[in-house]
């Protein structure tokens, strides 16, 4: 049986952790690895099962002393931004879906646009506070070693330096304390606060770049991929939306030309040795397909178009089937081939995403006789991206949908070790059970 409940307060959540019930525990419903419009159906409802719902908890923000931002409660990325603007400083991580709870990216390790320029969102969180299995409130601190260590922990920690460049790898980076909660989905408890960097806000100009059509003729992506590099420093974001992406919005709204775009998020300081040093420099780039955006413009644009795929997902019934895979930047080309061969499939699909990083969102937009094609496709995908060594879900965490992929990538031990932790931090397996920690 599922039951909902509305969870309004620290001791109201604690006193329902006691209960110890199995238990979901969402807030905004932004996740796209979550099908929340078939959740009841997907869950085990064997014993009586909790959807608890955080979104109205308290919510309170305060710059500390030492610089750092203090979040609690249902605080969203776009509250912490907009409160932040008129002292000045700004958030350095910006998911796409703005209104998704700080607190929830923590525990899906989320990254978004800027990851390109300030780094991953484990990098710049300093302490989780927590509830626990037994209703008690913990904080974890990112200057302490990981919690909970073993021999298993050790052989888990070396095979992970061969993702420790990726956003996320296809298991959590368990080094610090505050890495128990960061990227594991609620399974081993409930994110209340968090302390978070910032930064100073400073002025930005967004140019928007034409160029051929990644299907047709990768060449000039592959040039600007290679060379943007070199700009982390001068560059926050570098994002790609693909021509078929562009058509999920009305006409008056493509600047696009019928061609793929890329968005750069350029600090105006560096604008002239960007622009001198990088762009000037592009051989495949023609220079009068280079403009300038207003900020509005640019971000309403990047933000649209995710919520048009998934409203049109909705309309026609089905789940999303997308990807979150990363790869290193010599593979890039590689990731792109294996794209070309689904846009061969007679299947409705689109690019986007975040394109410095050498990782992109391709996604099916599949009528109900397609699914199983696009699953197989998916299938001999993850089997390609593994030879690669490249991350599968690098962005959204792994939640219900991509649960069946995500194998290929794990040895024996990191099962092992994921069950380890389940029964320290979690032994009446009350937290998210058809979480990833508990597949076998």
């Amino acid at each position: 049986m599922i039951n909902k409940k509305v969870i309004k307060d620290i001791e109201s959540l604690q006193k329902h952790i006691k209960s110890a019930h199995p238990s979901f525990y969402f807030s905004s419903q932004t996740s796209t690895v979550i099908p929340y419009d078939k959740i009841e159906s997907t869950l085990d409802t064997d014993n009586d099962y909790y959807l608890c719902d955080l979104s109205q908890m308290p919510k309170s923000m305060k710059i500390l002393e030492n610089g750092n931002l203090k979040v609690e409660g249902a605080v969203s990325w776009k509250e912490a931004r907009e409160f932040l603007i008129p002292k000045g400083k700004t958030i350095k991580t910006a998911p796409t879906e703005e209104l998704a709870l700080i607190t929830a990216g923590a525990a899906t390790s989320c990254t978004g646009e800027r990851c390109f320029h300030f780094g991953n969102l484990r990098s710049q969180i300093h302490n989780i506070t927590y509830v626990n299995h037994k209703g008690e409130t913990q904080v974890l601190s990112k200057d302490k070693p990981f919690p909970y260590q073993s021999d298993r922990l050790k052989v888990y920690q070396q095979e992970f330096k061969l993702y420790e460049n990726y956003k996320n790898a296809p298991y959590p980076r368990f080094e610090t304390e505050t890495d128990l909660l960061i990227g594991t989905e609620g399974q081993l408890g409930v994110i209340t606060e968090i302390e978070i960097e910032i930064c100073d806000d400073e002025a930005v100009t967004h140019l928007f770049i034409l160029l051929p059509k990644w299907e047709e003729n990768p060449q000039a992506h592959m040039e600007i991929i290679k060379k943007v590099q070199a700009f982390k420093n001068d560059i926050i974001l570098c994002e790609l939306i693909d021509s078929n992406a562009f058509s999920f919005l009305s006409e008056e709204d493509r600047p696009n030309k019928g061609l793929d775009a890329i968005f750069l998020e350029i600090k105006s300081s560096s604008f002239d040795k960007v622009y001198e040093e990088f762009i000037f420099n592009l051989s495949c780039v023609n220079q009068e397909e280079i403009f300038e955006l207003n900020a509005s413009k640019f971000h309403n644009l990047r933000a649209s178009i995710p919520r048009a795929v998934f409203e049109e997902n909705s309309r026609m019934g089905v789940t999303k089937m997308g990807t979150d895979v990363q790869v290193k930047i010599e593979d890039f080309e590689a990731l792109l081939a294996i794209y070309q061969s689904f846009s061969k499939l007679g299947v409705r699909y689109n690019l986007f995403g975040h394109f410095g990083d050498a990782h992109l969102h391709f996604n099916f937009m599949p009528k109900n006789e397609d699914i199983s094609k696009c699953q197989d496709a998916f299938q001999n995908m993850y089997k390609e991206v593994a030879k690669l060594k490249g991350s599968p879900f690098a962005e959204h965490g792994i939640g219900i949908i991509k649960q069946k992929f995500i194998k290929e990538f794990w040895s024996k031990n990191q099962i092992d070790l994921f069950q380890e932790l389940k029964q320290n931090y979690d032994p009446k397996n009350q937290f998210f059970p058809q979480g990833f920690m508990n597949l076998r």
